[in-house]
């Protein structure tokens, strides 16, 4: 036994020596010189070239890095015992990704490609001003050579589009606001935001079936026209205008259009908005696969009907002309007026909002304006191009009922009696109820379902009894009126301004009018 230790450290102390040795004979220099004349070489001969892409580029992340880990965790060509697992902040998914080392294949356009993930540790580490991770961590694409300029020109930009993508959709949502009008926090933005958590999809909207899929069918082929767009010389934008009565479900659809297409939502109030230019600034700094809202657009602001206003006094400067660059829209809306009079946002710059060239700061937006009175907005307003598709949010119909009924009691068409279901059908039209008031009997009696269909089917006949007697067209418009001074007394920021100004503006009106007589 000892003979064998002798023997084994004799052959130890051979070995260190020969490395000794080597290492005089062949200095580091010497030996990265011929492993680099080596590399050459066999570059020459190989038919395959490679691009290594690094998680630190300097002292600053990646970001390519970044997109081809988010895009080969899609790849559906992923398999293997071992992978990692992931959750970005602000996600509620989890995202697959390449373990230390592995490799996984690729094609993009016929043309095949090798993806290594290549993680070794890293040496120790000079003065740096950020600290490194320990690893070193990278991703190795290996091509054809013959392949270099397709996969160059058009691979990689494939791939951070697609991580974009990803990313937004892994994200949570979020809702925008400008509660701080136009002015600017400390990183340079004048938008607030929260996670959008609204539940709303198309498959719980209660409206129309055909309807639904013909706005669903619309809002596809917008998203997926980037090509048909620049084709055509058009701004990747689309404006819709929900019309129609309070509780019509005008807000719930755009959550849901939200939700179908993983845009942001951009709440816009007017009345925080000081004037056009504060208006340009928010726009710039609204992201792209975004939904831009005004809710409520008679109330926020003033934007009458020129046509009706020339009939009649053609006050408010040129108004009455057809000139809406001139004056300014807001009659009471609770801003504050400067001595040049500019200070308020006119018709001119909420038409260059939607339409002009500040309108295509981005790509991919949809501008979304609701309002219950769709006669008291401007026809300039309405054109396409700003508003190309007209929704009208219409009372509760018998299709919509039905997803009413399965959304709040789980109840198919199948689950009801025929003559229960005829009645319904008879009735619902008659009674002119909005999906809310109908919602609204359905959550107070969940608990017991066959009492909730009981009494739906009781208020939906006296509220077609109360419309026949009574006439519909006068009781609908008194609520109209109704609920239009709740919000315009609400939506001030000056207890009692709008009132007042409002008030001044009809007795300016009125004074007009008798001069012109």
């Amino acid at each position: 036994m000892r003979e064998y230790w002798t023997s084994l450290a004799s052959l130890l102390g051979v070995l260190a020596f020969c490395q000794s040795l080597l290492q005089v004979i062949f200095p580091p220099e010497l030996r990265f010189a011929s492993l680099k004349l080596f590399n050459r070489i066999f570059n020459i001969f190989s038919s395959y070239c490679y691009f290594d892409i690094t998680e630190i580029d300097g002292v600053n992340t990646n970001e390519l890095y970044n997109a081809v880990q988010l895009y080969l965790s899609s790849s559906v060509s992923i398999s293997g015992s071992r992978l990692s697992l992931t959750r970005a902040l602000n996600s509620s998914a989890i995202t697959f990704g390449l373990s230390n080392n592995d490799s996984i294949y690729d094609s993009f356009n016929g043309v095949g490609v090798l993806w290594e993930h290549v993680v070794s540790p890293r040496q120790t580490q000079t003065f740096s001003w950020r600290p490194l991770p320990e690893e070193k961590r990278g991703f190795t694409l290996r091509i054809k050579k013959k392949d270099k300029s397709l996969i160059l020109d058009s691979y990689l930009d494939f791939i951070m589009e697609k991580a974009n993508d990803i990313r937004r959709k892994n994200q949570d949502r979020l809702l925008y606001t400008n509660s701080r009008g136009g002015s600017l926090d400390s990183r340079g933005h004048p938008w607030e935001s929260v996670s959008f958590k609204h539940p709303s999809t198309f498959d719980t909207l209660a409206i129309d079936p055909e309807k639904k899929i013909e706005i669903m069918e619309d809002l596809k082929d917008f998203a997926n026209g980037m090509s048909f767009y620049q084709k055509t010389g058009r701004a990747w934008k689309r404006g819709y205008l929900l019309y129609g009565p309070p509780g019509t479900g005008k807000s719930s659809m755009i959550a849901a259009m939200a939700n179908y297409l993983g845009y942001d939502i951009y709440d816009l109030e007017l009345t925080e908005v000081h004037n056009n230019s504060e208006l340009r600034k928010l726009l710039m700094k609204t992201s792209s696969k975004s939904i831009i809202v005004i809710e409520d657009i008679d109330c926020s602001i003033s934007l009458s009907n020129r046509n009706k206003r020339s009939n009649g006094s053609g006050s408010r400067g040129n108004c009455g002309n057809g000139n809406y660059y001139e004056p300014e829209m807001r009659c009471g809306s609770g801003s504050v007026g400067g001595e040049d009079g500019n200070n308020s946002i006119t018709l001119s710059g909420l038409l260059n909002f939607t339409d002009g060239l500040w309108s295509c700061c981005g790509s991919e937006k949809i501008f979304v304006f609701t309002t219950n009175h769709i006669e008291k907005l401007d026809p300039a307003l309405l054109r396409s191009g700003r508003m190309d598709m007209h929704i009208f949010m219409s009372y509760c119909s018998y299709p919509a009922l039905l997803i009413l009924l399965k959304n709040y009691l789980g109840y198919e068409e199948s689950d009801l009696e025929d003559e229960t279901l005829k009645e319904l059908e008879d009735v619902v039209g008659k009674a002119e109820m909005t999906p809310a008031d109908i919602s609204e009997v359905l959550i107070k009696n969940k608990r017991d379902k066959c009492k909730a269909v009981r009494e739906l089917l009781e208020t939906l006949k006296v509220k077609a009894e109360k419309n026949v007697k009574h006439g519909g067209i006068i009781v609908k418009n008194s609520d109209y009126e109704e609920e239009e001074q709740e919000k315009r007394a609400l939506e001030s920021p000056i207890e009692g301004s709008d009132i007042e100004d409002a008030n001044n503006c009809e007795e300016g009106d009125d004074d007009h009018e008798e001069k012109i007589k």
